[in-house]
């Protein structure tokens, strides 16, 4: 079980209000940024943010070429977790540059989502 940290509970708060999620897309719009996971080997993490200026604030020396995109709650809900889980992806909340991040299972994340919705 996912350990609710003080940057998981900010992290569901913002998505719960603005109903997005941010990532970072590269310019063909095909592409989007996976990084190596600082737990766990052989692991690939999305860095996913809950506010645009956070997103965009990675948008420098190597992905200076990406853009910070939103996707909808209900698009990540219905799409993307279930692609990130059979991939083995996690998710990066919050991701903040040449820092340990909370890495977080795209299901546990999604279930935290819906249940603070349904409070």
């Amino acid at each position: 079980m996912t350990e609710m940290t003080p940057a998981l509970e900010s992290f569901i708060k913002n998505v719960k209000l603005s109903q997005v999620v941010w990532g970072l897309q590269d310019e063909t719009g095909e592409g989007w940024v996976v990084c190596d996971s600082s737990e766990y080997e052989a692991t690939d993490v999305m860095p996913l943010w809950s506010e645009e200026a956070q997103a965009k604030s990675h948008c420098t020396d190597e992905w200076q070429a990406y853009s910070a995109v939103a996707i909808t709650l209900e698009e990540f809900l219905e799409f993307w977790v279930s692609d990130l889980n059979d991939d083995g992806v996690l998710i990066g909340i919050d991701w903040i540059a040449d820092q340990d991040c909370q890495e977080v299972d795209p299901i546990v994340l999604a279930t935290s989502l819906v249940d603070i919705e349904q409070e």
